[in-house]
């Protein structure tokens, strides 16, 4: 079942930023998909998103850090899915942040698990997402979303993401000489 919705865009063609990311997890497309459509899960594994809370079968709203004491807010639609293999979103007009983007989910090459691809794109020329981009996704494009694609690689393989949060860094280790 797919469902589309005409939306104005929140990025013109040819004016935004697009970040691609992808990964390959060792687990079927279907499962991820499932995860990752229940967007309540996704501040589990991005870094910088506080809440995501769906208000309606294709609509949610969404709240991420923009500082350690400060937040920015926006609403997203779901614009096309395919369950098992597409979730596209764009946001709403009048959003804090206009982006869109999409995440597929594919066969990997050889049957070797799920090719997950993140296609993000955002408007440089709005002056609050170009402040908070870097923030959100890291100093360089695509970092954050790297890292958010790897976070969620180890928690569908394993069960959970490592982590050195809470872990001593010891002291420097040198030895004398006699």
């Amino acid at each position: 079942m797919e469902k589309t919705e005409t939306l104005p865009p929140s990025v013109h063609s040819g004016e935004g930023i697009k970040i691609v990311r992808a990964c390959t997890i060792n687990q079927p497309a279907g499962a991820l998909f499932q995860f990752w459509r229940q967007f309540e899960n996704l501040p589990r594994i991005m870094h910088n998103l506080v809440s995501v809370t769906q208000t309606s079968a294709l609509e949610s709203h969404w709240v991420a850090r923009r500082s350690r004491q400060k937040t920015i807010e926006w609403d997203a639609v779901i614009i096309n899915e395919r369950p098992g293999a597409l979730i596209a979103w764009q946001t709403r007009e009048g959003s804090e942040v206009a982006h869109a983007g999409s995440v597929r989910f594919e066969r990997a090459p050889g049957n070797q698990g799920t090719e997950v691809t993140i296609a993000f794109e955002y408007s440089p020329s709005m002056p609050e997402l170009a402040k908070l981009a870097p923030k959100l996704f890291g100093k360089k494009p695509g970092q954050q979303i790297e890292a958010d694609l790897l976070r969620f690689k180890a928690l569908m393989e394993t069960g959970e993401i490592p982590t050195i949060e809470g872990q001593s860094a010891g002291a420097n280790q040198h030895t004398e000489e006699k």
